[in-house]
């Protein structure tokens, strides 16, 4: 549901209490001081059985007898009374209930789930159960069991544990931090992390939001919130239990290394936001947010009055992977960073070294570092600090970040830090920490907008054969692809592999090595077993025969140890291959693992027997494009290896990177891929070969909501809806838009007329930037979509001819289209024919509306609008628009 009803719940007009409300030290009591004291400007409703009046004010004995229906309801009964009293708030009108009783249970029949059915079928939104409430500072309203009442700000905070937030809000009131809001999640029935990253994505209150979670429930809802919510301001998240033991019961070294906390921090990554890894870390982000927007930039000046501690915090500053900028120039002392200006430095000491530091270009960011001595006073220091700063912000556009550390004395500067608005912390590790949240997410809003490298255009994987492979062996109830099998899958997309002969017998595995012997070759031998994953674990592969009874022999001795060891195990055979010798290669390891919650996972590392114990690995969520394939081999230490070294050649970085996107491409082609175990992968300078590989497979699930893969957290590129049109005379290729589809809008774009321009964008644009392209080119297809109409030029490349967007809101309800059709497609049909497959795929979504906005002078858009049914109507605050709109429910 979303955002639905979100007013009610965070700026209601009214508030019910119910449960306990007159007992001094309940539950309900003390929520009820905390709504009062706030000083809550609406009606407060007590509800309580036994109880006329409450502190003054009414009491009606149950919610059925409010006298007008509460925008809020705070629930603090017995679990066994939480439906009654939900299904009286619902049948009212209420708009939301907070449910702060705990234990409501998780079976159909308990009290939790029966209120959730009662709550949804009358749209009553309910945060909770055993919830420790929320708070709103700016509209007075803090109906929560924190200590200290949230100040107001703009930091959206919410968590899962109630305990969690109670703790940064007591930070936050020691430090003059504020929120816009505070929502604890609790045993989440309805509201939950997504629901309130779309909310306050969109919220002009806040600035930045900072989750404390440690599960996810719906991951393909999570992630498509929080890569929306990553791209319009900074998201810090704090996940509690990512040191859980791991109970998953993995059959590869792929899906050994998908560890759940290494999913899910794959998936934060992936989603653009700032993960930190304990309370410390989240106080220094909420620090640094509270006070400091994000900036262009990542180098550090530093200015210190000690060498020592300024040379300490440049270590920390390197050791995290910062960038410490180049010594400045100074007419008084030798340039220098970090920069020392004696123990005795003084407040004038630091201005006069501030000041040149914040115009200087050769630096993005200043950290002054004081140390207290008894001729330097903190408190003195800070105001030199902090009036240095605001003269040199005065008028200035762009302001200079500055970060503040006071050792030993953090008391004497934090208010006069505070009011300046400069990020203030007790030590240099925070500081440095603080610094870099806000470099990290620049450079994650970097990544999110960086258009990917195209595709090679022979890359066409055949998915019927894999399908085929696939299907066959589920048909026969296998779990696991034979060698053959697997082998033939790696083939139909591009993956490079090792021949292969399946032998039944040691007679057979020996005629079988014959030809390779004969060529001058030696042999592999390896054991067939859907019993047996890890061959070697049972001496199941022998390497370098030279010889039929080399072979033979080693038959022999494979079964006698299989059956020694593994004497349940069904060995149906032998796989015999030419050997490859790896020389100069490196071994990689390379495949798909299965997450519980966020489903398909690329892995990626360092191969050989021993790739679980080195645990060199990255992981990435599918699907994958080349860019995001480059940063998945760069974030491993093997990365390196990969580059030259002495005599060794670098490897082809491209073709390993080539193999990631056709992994991910297979796990979105076949559902049925359970884990795929390529180890190892060997790359040199002229690409990759798979020497080994497993697969396991199982039937297909149906997602919940029908559409794209049934188990992908993010969805897929959706191949479905690429059609070909035939438009008076002229066939016309029109698919979704691709990241890489920027140069080609932007030759589109330059071509238009200005007219044609205006038409499109209600007004004259001078340039088309890489950030804007982005936006229209890299989408969430879980939310927007967006078709190019392409023609094939001589040369076999794309012309762009137009485009159709539409975005749908985060309720999912309704959805805002665009469109742009180049002059020379004009009077083709072109422009309908794009707003039909628009609609098409709305209606595919369970979108029930779309709207537009035409000037009033485009007849040739109105026309197409009427030709499809849209309601046209004048814009009442500015005539020269007409807002269209087509009803789609039921349709």
């Amino acid at each position: 549901m979303s955002t639905y009803r979100f007013d009610k719940l965070l700026a209601p007009r009214s508030v019910a209490l119910v449960g306990a409300v007159a007992r001094v030290g309940s539950l309900g009591r003390s929520v009820f001081d905390s709504l009062r004291a706030a000083g809550f400007p609406g009606a407060i409703l007590p509800v309580q059985p036994d109880q006329a009046t409450v502190e003054g004010l009414p009491c009606v004995p149950r919610v059925a007898d409010l006298p007008v229906a509460p925008d809020l309801v705070l629930i603090a009964v017995p679990p066994p009374r939480v439906p009654e009293v939900v299904a009286q708030a619902a049948a009212i009108g209420a708009g939301a209930a907070v449910i702060l009783t705990a234990r409501l249970g998780s079976e159909p029949d308990d009290p939790g789930p029966v209120a959730h059915r009662i709550a949804r079928a009358h749209g009553l939104r309910l945060l909770g159960p055993d919830s420790a409430g929320l708070a709103v500072p700016g509209a007075k309203l803090n109906a929560s069991l924190f200590a200290h009442a949230p100040a107001s700000g703009d930091l959206a905070l919410v968590s899962q544990s109630g305990t969690v937030a109670a703790a940064i809000v007591a930070w936050g009131a020691r430090h003059g931090t504020g929120f816009s809001a505070v929502l604890s999640l609790g045993s989440v029935l309805d509201i939950g992390v997504a629901d309130c990253l779309d909310h306050f994505a969109a919220d002009y209150h806040t600035r930045a939001i900072l989750l404390c979670l440690d599960r996810v429930a719906d991951a393909r809802r999570f992630m498509s919130a929080a890569r929306a919510a990553a791209r319009a301001k900074p998201v810090v998240v704090l996940r509690a239990g990512r040191h859980r033991p791991d109970t998953r019961a993995a059959a590869t070294h792929t899906g050994a290394l998908a560890r759940p906390d290494a999913v899910y921090a794959a998936a934060f990554r992936r989603a653009g936001l700032l993960a930190v890894p304990d309370l410390d870390a989240m106080f220094s982000a909420v620090e640094t947010l509270g006070r400091q927007r994000p900036f262009p930039g990542h180098r550090l000046a530093i200015v210190s009055n000690g060498r020592g501690i300024g040379l300490l915090a440049a270590d920390r500053l390197i050791e995290r992977a910062g960038t410490l900028a180049a010594p400045a120039e100074a007419d008084d002392r030798a340039p220098g960073n970090p920069l020392d200006l004696g123990i005795d430095a003084a407040g004038p000491a630091f201005s006069a070294a501030l000041a040149p530091l914040l115009t200087d270009r050769t630096s993005d960011a200043v950290l002054a570092i004081h140390v207290p001595t008894i001729r330097s006073e903190a408190g003195a220091v800070a105001r030199a600090i902090a009036e240095t700063v605001e003269a040199a912000r005065a008028g200035q556009s762009r302001k200079k970040p500055v970060f503040a550390v006071s050792l030993g004395d953090a008391e004497a500067g934090r208010e006069t830090f505070a009011q300046a608005g400069i990020p203030h912390f007790t030590t240099d590790s925070e500081a440095i920490e603080g610094f870099l949240h806000l470099v990290r997410y620049r450079e994650a809003q970097d990544d999110l907008m960086r258009t990917p490298d195209s595709l090679p255009r022979d890359f066409s994987p055949d998915t019927a054969r894999a399908r085929s492979i696939v299907a066959g062996a589920l048909q026969q109830g296998a779990a696991w692809l034979d060698p053959v099998a697997v082998n033939g899958l790696l083939e139909a997309y591009g993956i490079p592999t090792v021949p292969i002969t399946l032998a039944p017998d040691k007679d057979a595995a020996a005629a079988a090595a014959w030809p390779i012997i004969a060529a001058g070759g030696t042999v592999a031998l390896k054991v067939v077993s859907p019993d047996v994953v890890h061959k070697s674990d049972i001496g199941g592969v022998h390497l370098d025969l030279t010889s039929e009874a080399d072979v033979a022999d080693a038959a022999r001795s494979i079964l006698a140890r299989a059956r020694r060891e593994r004497p349940d195990a069904r060995v149906t055979g032998f796989a015999v291959q030419p050997m490859v010798r790896r020389g100069q290669r490196r071994e990689l390891i390379a495949g798909l693992a299965e997450d519980a919650v966020f489903g398909p996972v690329v892995v990626f590392g360092r191969g050989g027997t021993a790739v679980e114990v080195i645990d060199d690995r990255a992981l990435g969520l599918p699907p994958l494009d080349l860019t995001l394939a480059r940063d998945l081999i760069a974030r491993t230490r093997v990365a390196r290896r990969l580059e030259a070294y002495r005599d060794v050649p670098a490897a082809d970085l491209g073709a390993i990177a080539l193999t990631l996107v056709k992994l991910s491409q297979l796990a979105a082609d076949l559902p049925q891929v359970r884990e795929l175990d390529i180890n190892p992968l060997l790359a040199d300078e002229t690409g990759v070969l798979a020497l080994d590989a497993r697969v396991r497979i199982g039937r297909a699930e149906r997602g919940a909501d029908g559409r794209g893969h049934p188990r992908f957290a993010i969805r897929p590129y959706p191949t479905e809806w690429v059609r070909t049109l035939n438009l008076k005379d002229r066939t016309v290729r029109v698919r979704p838009v691709r990241p890489e589809d920027e140069g080609l809008f932007l030759t589109f774009f330059k071509g238009l007329d200005p007219e044609d321009l205006r038409l499109r964008f209600f007004g004259p644009v001078r340039e088309f930037s890489h950030a804007f392209l982005a936006r229209l080119t890299q989408l969430d297809y879980a939310r927007a979509i967006a078709f190019v109409a392409t023609e094939i030029e001589p040369g076999g490349g794309e012309r762009m001819l137009g485009a159709v967007r539409l975005h749908a809101d985060a309720n999912h309800e309704s959805g805002e289209y665009a469109i742009a059709v180049g002059r020379d497609a004009r009077g083709t049909g072109l422009a309908f024919a794009l707003m039909r497959l628009m609609i098409d795929w709305a209606q595919s979504e369970g979108i029930g509306r779309v709207e537009g906005t035409v000037l009033a002078e485009n007849r040739p858009m109105l026309a197409v609008c009427r030709r499809l049914g849209f309601t046209q109507g004048r814009d009442p605050d500015d005539p020269g628009l007409v807002k269209v709109h087509l009803d789609l429910a039921g349709s």
